[in-house]
């Protein structure tokens, strides 16, 4: 009788849905150059004669085009040929941050001077190939991984929101001057993207994995936020000299060239034997799942007091012109013009708040560091707290953008006392719930509004975020600066420059924070009877 022949083993391929993940995320380690800002703008105001009202019509123009990502999105949503093309998207992006920052460093550095309207066009141009950047990233590693996209979302969210302390600390080892650092953002983040565009693609979805390599890269993130905080906190408090801090960044860079391991790994014969198409029991349930839901939206018509479409349990969808005629959109876009406007406006004028208050250089790019850390952990921290309590007792997520907002308010009292510590206090507060913001409002958009359209809407509720910074670092900040710096001077000492400016910052999030809790109130009977009822569903399978 002949032996039966072994299966042969798969042989592992260049190009995965791991491999996709792993490119996205060392792309995002060094997508986030907006967050740096604070690192050059000190440089930037003074190789140009800006005031500071000057200088915050420069960063306004970054939020713009870091947080308007409309053009992003329609770039990705194009398919030709029925398929998605990400690395389209961050060829993009990576034109744009070239023609973006290096016209700013010839500005700075004398080489090509050029008036206050075409350096705001440069960094329109950078801030922009950000979004380029992570909506490329984002959708692709939700579409390959659909049945883990709040996992993977935090992921790619997470190293971008890591990514200004990883550029810090490159800048700190280098041993440049900001206007050097300036060039260096022009060409790391396009080289990386160059090489990496290739191995960012879309793949069957429909493939069975291993979750424990996906659990990898959330621990990788966490390990590398834990890292840099030990190494912003030690270097503030003892002198490092050049070779350990080299020896540290080497470390550094092994820690974000890590998730290439855990993609190889992942391709290994080994794993790959375990992969194969979703069974057929999963897809039953998968169906019965999406049945339910469509039930559950139905029976609960008059949740948000409309009709069908109002409830939008993420199987009612509405398009951006329906969303935008809803109340409920509104208050969200008022809500986070609130608090992404006065978390911009903070991280904006970090380096002249620490400049009136006698803060040396290092010290103000250790805060933008630690701003990176604190960001990180809201944006990774509130989706899971969020979801632990909608899942334990139905909490609509509103209820914990009140929350944030609340705390932001005590933050920026603090900063506007001018005590010792005061900024490094404040900052951590405020950068941690505008993380938070960043993770919840995308959440709640999809459930209130649904999915077919989650994109387009998305950016439309994001673009409340330069509005009001437009509003709070603008007319507000940077005009109170100038009224209390001397005649003819574009610089102010003390804690007067801005602790006006703070306290109405405080009071906006206070505002803010009761026009989330009236979301929260229209949306609770939604939230237990449509999302809550859905994840139940869910969990008894």
């Amino acid at each position: 009788m002949p032996m039966p022949m072994p299966m042969p083993m798969p042989m592992p391929r260049a190009r995965t849905r791991w491999s996709a993940l792993a490119a996205s995320a060392l792309i995002q380690c060094c997508a986030g150059s907006s967050y740096c800002f604070g690192v050059y703008s000190q440089t930037l105001k003074a190789s140009q004669r800006y005031d500071q009202s000057a200088l915050d019509a420069v960063a306004f123009f970054k939020d713009v085009g870091a947080n308007a990502g409309v053009l992003s999105g329609f770039l990705v949503a194009w398919a030709p040929g029925g398929r998605r093309r990400p690395w389209i998207v961050l060829l993009a992006g990576s034109l744009l941050c070239a023609a973006g920052y290096l016209p700013m460093w010839l500005a700075v550095a004398g080489v090509a001077p050029a008036p206050l309207p075409l350096v705001c066009l440069y960094m329109l141009l950078a801030a922009q190939a950000q979004t380029f950047f992570n909506t490329a990233d984002v959708v692709s590693a939700v579409e390959n991984f659909p049945d883990r996209r709040g996992t993977v979302i935090g992921i790619m969210k997470g190293f971008l929101g890591l990514s200004g302390a990883i550029l810090v600390e490159i800048y700190r080892t280098l041993g440049i001057d900001p206007s050097s650092f300036i060039l260096m953002l022009a060409v790391l983040p396009t080289s990386v993207t160059l090489v990496l565009m290739y191995f960012v693609d879309v793949h069957n979805p429909h493939e069975r994995y291993e979750k424990k390599f996906l659990d990898a890269f959330s621990l990788i993130a966490v390990t590398v936020a834990g890292y840099l905080m030990i190494l912003i906190i030690y270097g503030q408090v003892f002198p490092i000299s050049s070779a350990v801090q080299s020896v540290c960044f080497v470390v550094l860079l092994l820690l974000v060239m890590s998730p290439i391991a855990v993609a190889a790994k992942a391709q290994t014969p080994e794993s790959i034997a375990h992969q194969g198409s979703i069974s057929e029991q999963r897809a039953g349930l998968l169906r019965k799942e999406v049945t339910e839901d469509s039930e559950n939206a139905s029976s609960s018509t008059t949740a948000l007091g409309g009709s069908n479409q109002d409830l939008s349990s993420g199987k009612e969808n509405l398009n951006v012109l329906q969303a935008m005629c809803k109340l409920n959109f509104w208050l969200l876009f008022l809500a986070m013009a609130c608090g992404m406007g006065s978390g911009l406006a903070t991280v904006n004028n970090i380096s002249q708040i620490g400049g009136s208050l006698g803060y040396t250089t290092k010290e103000t790019s250790t805060l933008v560091s630690l701003w990176s850390i604190w960001n990180f952990s809201g944006r990774f921290g509130a989706g899971f707290i969020s979801d632990h309590f909608l899942r334990l007792r139905g909490v609509g997520r509103p209820f914990f953008i009140s929350i944030t907002l609340l705390v932001m308010s005590v933050g920026h009292a603090i900063i506007s006392s001018g005590l010792p510590a005061s900024l490094y206090i404040g900052s951590v507060l405020i950068g941690m719930c505008y993380g938070c913001q960043w993770a919840l409002m995308p959440s709640i958009t999809s459930e209130i509004f649904g999915l077919s359209h989650f994109g387009t809407i998305f950016n439309m509720v994001a673009v409340a975020s330069p509005v009001g910074s437009y509003i709070l670092s603008v007319r507000i900040v940077g005009y109170i600066y100038d009224i209390e710096s001397p005649p003819d001077e574009h610089s102010c000492v003390g804690k007067q420059c801005f602790a006006l400016s703070f306290m109405i910052m405080a009071g906006v999030c206070m505002f803010g924070s009761a026009v989330a809790f009236v979301l929260f109130i229209r949306t609770r009977t939604f939230y237990r009877r449509v999302v809550y009822a859905r994840l139940q569903s869910f969990l008894d399978k």
